[in-house]
């Protein structure tokens, strides 16, 4: 009997042994499955914070995301993402969430904390940790809290930052949280590198494109082919396309009207070589381009520069023009006066002899001739003196609409003869100028003398009309003449002004008349130019400062013409 209480009594305790072990298994057994259940939610949530740290490269959006992802992952009450800037200088909060919103936007100066737990924390690259028995610590710019755990932001060294999260909801940070927040930041770090280099990237990017529209000169870049691949704003202006317009055309067609020396210059591009600037002229937009190009690289691909030099070009050629006038002008005041003697001792002796000595026929057409031929010669030369002549014309307030009603009148007869229209299309108001009188009209009487050679030449039946505009275009007066002939052909178009060049049959002109009429507005601070005209035939176009009409005019300047003595002109007064 005693046996068997013995051996029930060893049973029971026997189960009670293995009831309480069963027990602690079971309660290890929950713990591991706690904390695999915690493994498979951190797990998840660092899957989370991948795929939320891959959607965008935009810096401020990847720290407030970064921010909120690390409150709710720690529990804590609160998150913020500090970046280092100006080379660890200056630390600016660019994200804070939950308790910490209030710091977002703060920038810190290395003088404002230096001694803050989040710069050490950068600088040395460790994990701190600040828990509740240890006492408040200063954060970062004066801010203490009861329990924090800051981790470094680095990526190949880089100092980036630091993120930092405080006061963890379900108790103090342990080990694992530490460990967490280290791969949280580690995930972000490289996130943030690469966002940093995007918005490099970006930015110099914007700088390069805004450098490149920003040129007057046009730039394309040439594929292989040809074709343009990418241009900036200017070469969209010179074509009339939009930007992505051009994109695949050509660029001869679309800016030279299919220039040979335009694709031989590219083509020697593409085949390495760095050929000389050339100039082309597109005749149908009336300008003229410089043209740059130079390989891209070894692949064929070619940058073109084009510059529209028409304006440069215009002002070359004026300066040219100018330099000219310059050159004839002393030619013409060193030969114009010896000239003029003796064909004045001609004209007059012929005339003398004329008019005293009875003559046959015959010598008597033979001196009338030399006496003609003299006078011509003489015109001529005085022309050149005018044209030559340097100084201040005498100079009053003259209104060119009564300058143009008087030239009309003088041609007025000859026009009606020749079956001509008069147009004259003046201002309503006064446009006055301060000039010479006589000069003005002399030019204008040039001009309006060639539209009717012009049109004169033309067909029975064909339009035969010569217009006269004044108008007024802010500070100056403009004066038109155009007619409805065949224009000027564009090869002649630069020798226009130049004395001695003339289109007309000999002993119809001596080439002096647009030249003269070229100098003599310029000595009225004017300018006169050529373009063809709209519908057809030229347009010559007199332009001059405007001046108040109850402007004071100037005193005129008067002159005194000395001429030394010379033996025939001697013999000639004597005669």
């Amino acid at each position: 009997m005693a046996g068997a209480l013995v051996l029930v009594a060893t049973i029971h305790h026997v189960r009670a042994g293995w009831t309480g072990r069963v027990g602690n298994l079971q309660g290890r057994c929950d713990d591991i499955a706690l904390q695999l259940d915690r493994r498979i939610s951190e797990l998840f949530s660092l899957q989370e914070l991948g795929y939320i740290l891959s959607g965008s490269l935009d810096l401020e959006r990847i720290v407030e995301q970064v921010a909120a992802f690390a409150a709710r992952f720690m529990q804590s009450d609160g998150a913020m993402v500090v970046l280092s800037e100006d080379g660890g200088g200056t630390l600016r909060v660019a994200a804070a969430v939950g308790s910490l919103e209030d710091r977002k936007d703060q920038s810190f100066g290395p003088n404002d904390d230096r001694e803050s737990v989040v710069r050490t924390t950068i600088a040395d690259g460790r994990i701190k940790l600040l828990q509740v028995d240890a006492g408040p610590a200063t954060l970062l710019g004066g801010l203490v809290v009861p329990s924090a755990a800051i981790a470094p932001l680095r990526s190949h060294g880089d100092r980036i930052g630091a993120l930092v999260v405080t006061g963890r909801q379900g108790g103090p940070f342990t080990t694992e949280d530490l460990w967490l927040l280290s791969t949280v930041a580690t995930n972000a770090s490289v996130v943030l590198a690469n966002g940093r280099l995007f918005q490099m990237v970006q930015r110099s990017t914007e700088q390069w494109e805004t450098a490149f529209n920003a040129l007057a000169e046009g730039i394309a870049v040439l594929a292989p082919d040809g074709t343009i691949r990418r241009s900036n704003s200017s070469l969209a202006r010179m074509a009339g396309a939009l930007e992505t317009d051009l994109v695949g055309c050509d660029l001869t067609g679309a800016l030279f009207d299919e220039s040979d020396t335009a694709d031989a210059a590219i083509g020697a591009a593409r085949a390495g070589e760095r050929p000389a600037p050339l100039l082309i002229r597109n005749d149908t937009a009336h300008r003229t381009f410089r043209l740059t190009a130079a390989p891209l690289g070894d692949r064929g691909a070619v940058v073109a520069l084009v510059e529209d030099v028409t304006e440069q070009r215009d002002m070359e050629a004026q300066l040219i023009q100018n330099e000219k006038m310059a050159t004839i002008g002393q030619l013409v005041s060193g030969v114009a006066h010896e000239l003029n003697n003796p064909l004045t001792s001609i004209a007059g002796l012929t005339e003398l002899l004329l008019e005293t000595t009875p003559l046959p026929d015959a010598p008597r057409d033979h001196l009338r001739v030399i006496h003609d031929q003299a006078e011509r010669a003489g015109r001529i030369v005085r022309n050149l003196l005018t044209f030559a002549r340097k100084g201040t014309p005498d100079k009053s307030l003259v209104d060119i609409n009564d300058v143009v009603a008087r030239t009309s009148l003088l041609i007025a007869y000859e026009m009606k003869l020749r079956g001509i229209e008069l147009e004259s299309r003046l201002s309503i108001e006064p446009l006055t100028v301060f000039g010479d009188r006589y000069e003005l009209q002399q030019v204008l009487l040039n001009l309006v003398t060639n539209a009717v050679q012009a049109v004169s030449t033309l067909a029975e039946g064909q339009s035969r009309v010569i217009r006269i505009e004044t108008l007024r275009a802010a500070e100056q007066v403009l004066l038109r003449v155009s007619d409805s002939g065949d224009g000027v052909p564009p090869d002649l178009v630069p020798y226009l002004f130049t004395p001695f060049f003339t289109t007309k049959a000999p002993g119809q002109g001596t080439g002096l008349g647009l030249s003269l009429s070229y100098g003599l507005v310029e000595s009225h601070d004017g300018r006169l130019s050529y373009v063809p005209a709209a519908g057809g035939g030229a347009e010559f176009t007199i332009t001059l400062p405007a001046v108040a009409a109850d402007t004071e005019a100037a005193a005129p300047v008067r002159r005194v013409l000395v001429v030394d003595a010379d033996p025939g002109m001697q013999r000639t007064v004597s005669a």
